[in-house]
């Protein structure tokens, strides 16, 4: 079994994944960590000296390793959905669920993160509206479960994707 999340940047796919993982004894994989300690250099750099082409090259080669693997949680980087092979792998491979969050949520989550370059910006909210009309659809398309996270503990969201896991026979219930 793979549990696979989607969403935007600042929907909690990291805190939320790590929660779920431990909620199912499943291990818990984060694609743009696995990428970093790949190159041995962190994501603004990799954008610098690559381009975002060369990210997302690294990004596909990753997602196609690691969601052949079972018995795992993994949490994609937000814009993961772009390439139509990555979306492939998540569908093919796993139940996929997309982390919602809005745009006033994304901003007050990553405000101080200066680790997420598409932000380095004079207007995030603008950046973060685009990004959205984009990828909102895709999210959609690749998702067998939308979740929202806004205002929301993590704890919840946890326990509302386990729900649906057993309501849908993704797992056994208790």
């Amino acid at each position: 079994m793979n549990i696979f999340l989607i969403g935007p940047m600042g929907a909690g796919k990291s805190t939320i994944g790590r929660m779920l993982s431990q909620e199912l004894s499943l291990d818990f994989v984060d694609v743009d960590r696995e990428i970093e300690e790949r190159a041995g250099a962190n994501i603004p750099w990799i954008f610098d000296v690559e381009g975002e082409d060369g990210f997302r090259d690294r990004e596909e080669a990753v997602v196609d390793e690691l969601t052949l693997k079972d018995q795992q949680v993994l949490a994609t980087g937000g814009g993961a959905v772009l390439r139509a092979a990555n979306r492939a792998c998540l569908q093919s491979r796993g139940f996929v669920v997309y982390l919602d969050t809005s745009v006033e949520q994304q901003l007050e989550r990553t405000s101080k993160d200066k680790n997420r370059p598409l932000l380095n910006s004079p207007d995030p909210q603008a950046v973060l509206e685009k990004l959205m009309l984009i990828r909102d659809p895709l999210y959609i398309q690749t998702s067998d479960l939308i979740v929202k996270t806004d205002r929301r503990h993590p704890r919840g969201v946890v326990t509302e994707i386990v729900k649906q896991l057993v309501r849908q026979g993704i797992i056994a219930g208790d």
